[in-house]
């Protein structure tokens, strides 16, 4: 790594060896965590500040506790299907639910142990409390008060990285102290399964969560008041997972909002509708969006600036207003996703080691995949048809389904397709939407053509094992130029 605290931290021309940078992270998600191990490794000084557990919103109420809980559904599936693969299950199948939950707490907790194991190797000094910025005295840049159970202590810094992510937005609407209104946070901590469920918002969270309560038994209505569910896939993709849902017996609401909750009982709660309809549901989750953790930093302190959302002002070096202040992750109001957190910790940290300017970096999205952790999975990463068409390009599609594909027959998830979006006179590598069984995993072979430069034709080359999922990906690049031969003419 050239021109960072690697070089800096000895001054090999006189032998007087520098002090190392003092990095303060504030927030210890998957930016911040991410952001003081990467720092460390390269020699700074690293105190992160943590006023909850480690790991975040992603590894203990977001990413990963959601994940344990859709593999048990999925394994409950497969059970139920038995049949179906060959085998038979006697006796009644049914979820343990307070057994998948003490799994799910298991799995985070073994997760958040290695995280922590990880930070202390790397020498950082992690502190549990509420952080809040303050200028620094003398040399120092900055100083982060923090308090802590036991008083106030402070943390000099040269630089700071604040990565103190979001939470689920409250609507005025909804008593969210009412134990029947739900967040993605608290249908985690639900001990049995709610006999109906009212989801409000057909976004990632809403979708995954349910594809897990539906299989558990749950009676699902979904509330969308956008014309698709998934509203950032393609349009053509949300109408076949919408039909996909309907299947399975979810009743999906578009182009429809709740008005206002007009009952609320010890058991079950009545929503009023914006087409006048009224829907009775034991438990209502609002899925609708965020909210960023930016109150209490003392950001004006600093001349941190935010939008009137609360979101954190960043360039695309990760700085903001302030020198030597960058933001990171959910914080700074951009895609709001865990791995895009840890791409940006990288050029934060990065941008605070570098010695010269033009050894600066800044962030590329480009090839951000976007998944949905539902049943079936659904993916996508760069441009759909329909916006390669509003930037300028002249794009061509080439799609391979999965009834088509041997090893999803084999597997019984023959449900979903893959398609590729190229540029007809480049060639080029676009984008890619997808849904069926392990999307989220082969959606990065599209994400490293894309970053890369690679042609279709180069992506139709490259020799797929038989039989994967991935040779949907194979196909469907040969299908740009109709040359799969899996496809009938």
């Amino acid at each position: 790594m050239s021109g960072t605290v690697d070089e800096a931290v000895s001054d090999v021309a006189n032998g007087a060896e520098a002090a190392p940078l003092r990095i303060a992270v504030i927030g210890s998600g998957p930016g911040g965590y991410v952001a003081a191990l990467r720092a460390a490794h390269h020699g700074a000084a690293v105190t992160l500040v943590e006023k909850d557990l480690i790991g975040g919103t992603c590894l203990n109420r977001g990413c990963i506790p959601t994940k344990a809980l859709l593999a048990g559904a999925d394994a409950l599936a497969k059970a139920r299907a038995g049949r179906e693969y060959g085998f038979e299950i006697a006796g009644q199948v049914r979820p343990d639910f307070p057994r998948m939950m003490e799994r799910k707490d298991g799995i985070v907790t073994r997760i958040r142990s290695s995280v922590e194991v990880l930070l202390k190797k790397a020498e950082v000094k992690v502190v549990k409390g509420s952080g809040s910025l303050m200028p620094g005295k003398g040399p120092t840049a900055y100083t982060v008060r923090i308090n802590t159970a036991e008083g106030t202590e402070n943390v000099d810094a040269d630089k700071v990285i604040i990565a103190t992510g979001s939470e689920p937005s409250h609507l005025p609407m909804f008593d969210f102290d009412h134990p029947a209104i739900l967040t993605s946070t608290s249908a985690l901590e639900l001990t049995e399964i709610p006999g109906s469920l009212l989801i409000v918002g057909a976004g990632v969270i809403g979708c995954e969560f349910a594809s897990l309560f539906a299989e558990l038994g749950s009676e699902i209505t979904m509330v969308e008041m956008m014309s698709q569910m998934l509203p950032t896939e393609d349009k053509r993709l949300a109408k076949q997972f919408q039909n996909v849902y309907r299947k399975k017996g979810i009743r999906v609401l578009l182009g429809t909002k709740v008005e206002e909750i007009t009952e609320y009982s010890a058991d079950h709660v009545v929503a009023k509708l914006s087409d006048g309809s009224e829907i009775r549901a034991e438990k209502v989750l609002v899925s609708v969006g965020r909210r960023p953790n930016s109150a209490d930093l003392g950001l004006e302190a600093v001349g941190v600036e935010t939008d009137g959302c609360g979101y954190i002002a960043v360039d695309d070096y990760m700085e903001t207003t302030a020198p030597g202040i960058y933001a990171i992750g959910d914080v700074n109001g951009g895609i709001m996703l865990a791995h895009v957190a840890s791409h940006e910790a990288f050029v934060a940290v990065d941008n605070s080691l570098a010695v010269r300017p033009e050894d600066r970096r800044q962030r590329d999205l480009r090839s951000t995949p976007f998944c949905t952790y539902s049943h079936p999975e659904v993916a996508s990463v760069g441009l759909s048809e329909d916006q390669a068409a509003e930037k300028g390009y002249e794009p061509v599609t080439g799609t391979y389904r999965f009834p088509a594909l041997g090893k999803a027959i084999a597997m019984g998830e023959d449900v979903g397709y893959v398609q590729v979006v190229a540029d007809k006179n480049t060639d080029l590598v676009l984008g890619a939407n997808m849904m069926g069984p392990h999307v989220t995993d082969i959606v990065h072979e599209i994400a490293l053509a894309i970053s890369t430069g690679l042609t279709a034709s180069q992506l139709g080359e490259c020799i797929h094992a038989h039989p994967t999922i991935a040779e949907a990906v194979m196909e469907a690049a040969h299908d740009i130029r109709g040359e799969s031969v899996h496809v009938a003419k």
